[in-house]
């Protein structure tokens, strides 16, 4: 006698279980949904009572500088100003005069020395380095200078031979 009966040949039976799943699923969704907001909204909470802490005390650690170009929107870059042991830190001036000043208009190609990508290229031209010519004029202590400000490896500068490449590409110029 329930040989032959099958639950799932009425037209009822597919409905009902559509409707199951799908309450299912709401109530699944709507439980995530406050468990999250209420997690995340704690936590900004926590932030924005940090940050109000922060602006009462008007201590800031380090200043901060907002670079925008033409491949992102705003970019944060931090700037060191202090040691560890509350010492100020002093940016290191390069001594144009041993290898001359260049400008944008007389700017070559670095990225053709190996080691020297665009975002170091990009570096190099920030603190006003844009020729093979100034490269190849560098003196230790350029190098060393050079090094601090761009913040690159020690000692990659000379372990790439910037200068002996620059040479040759100003040569072939």
């Amino acid at each position: 006698m329930f040989e032959n009966m099958n639950p799932l040949d009425t037209s009822t039976a597919w409905l009902e279980i559509f409707l199951l799943m799908f309450g299912a699923f709401l109530i699944g969704y709507f439980f995530a949904r406050y468990y999250f907001k209420t997690k995340y909204k704690g936590m900004l909470d926590n932030c924005i009572a940090e940050k109000e802490k922060l602006k009462e005390t008007g201590y800031t650690k380090a200043n901060t500088t907002f670079t925008t170009d033409d491949k992102s929107d705003v970019k944060i870059k931090a700037i060191k100003t202090r040691e560890r042991e509350g010492v100020a830190v002093e940016k290191p001036k390069l001594n144009f005069d041993s290898f001359g000043k260049a400008n944008a208009s007389d700017k070559d190609d670095l990225k053709k020395i190996s080691g020297i990508g665009p975002f170091i290229e990009e570096k190099l031209n920030s603190i006003g380095i844009y020729t093979f010519d100034q490269i190849s004029r560098f003196t230790n202590e350029d190098i060393q200078t050079v090094t601090q400000l761009i913040q690159f490896f020690p000692g990659r500068i000379e372990r790439d031979d910037w200068k002996g490449q620059s040479e040759k590409f100003k040569n072939e110029n």
